[in-house]
């Protein structure tokens, strides 16, 4: 993990990232990227995630992960009221350096129309199939260091949710598994409770 995620408050940002055989990157920005999308280099419908500095591509989502992730959507849309939003793989900003697009935020509706910031979410999920590794370890740390309070990432294939609670600069102090029979209760409004097993996978 990149040292910049967990001393996020420093006002000099890299310009480099490690990479795996340990060659430099270029660190880019969230400017950077809205500029290269702008100028049409990059299509705005070209799905990746900018993680402290690197571009990453997002995985195929396959059908299970988008049945999964539309029960989910649907639960919370008729449950969440203003002046909260459930937002559906919209882009979130978190620092400078790094862009997600989670699967479901429920945020606070923000003003104008910049992007959501992270502060501004109450709960975000992520629906996993092939990227479940990736979301409970690289971007949980990530989401932790920038403070969101709760993160639930979904197991498409066994419904088995990782409820991730308590954010650090070390990552989430509490981390539990919950099975698609037990409710899982958001921690900003547990009337909204939900099992997995229950939905409609339609």
């Amino acid at each position: 993990m990149n040292e910049h995620f967990r001393r996020r408050t420093e006002p000099d940002a890299p310009v480099t990232t490690q990479a795996a055989e340990g060659l430099p990157r270029r660190c880019w920005t969230v400017e950077d990227i809205e500029a290269i999308v702008e100028a049409g280099i990059i299509s705005p419908d070209e799905r990746f995630e900018l993680i402290g500095g690197e571009a990453v591509p997002m995985s195929h989502k396959g059908y299970r992960h988008e049945r999964v992730k539309n029960a989910l959507a649907r639960h919370f849309m008729v449950a969440v009221k203003p002046p909260l939003d459930v937002a559906i793989e919209t882009t979130m900003r978190l620092g400078d350096q790094s862009l997600f697009e989670p699967d479901i935020a429920i945020v606070e509706v923000p003003s104008g129309a910049s992007a959501y910031q992270i502060d501004q979410a109450r709960l975000v999920i992520e629906v996993a199939d092939t990227s479940l590794a990736y979301d409970t370890e690289r971007k949980a740390a990530v989401y932790a260091a920038f403070g969101l309070k709760e993160l639930w990432v979904v197991n498409a294939v066994s419904l088995v949710t990782t409820v991730f609670r308590g954010p650090g600069d070390a990552g989430y102090a509490s981390m539990t598994e919950v099975g698609p029979d037990t409710e899982l209760r958001p921690l900003f409004d547990p009337g909204l409770a939900c099992r997995l097993g229950d939905l409609r996978l339609a």
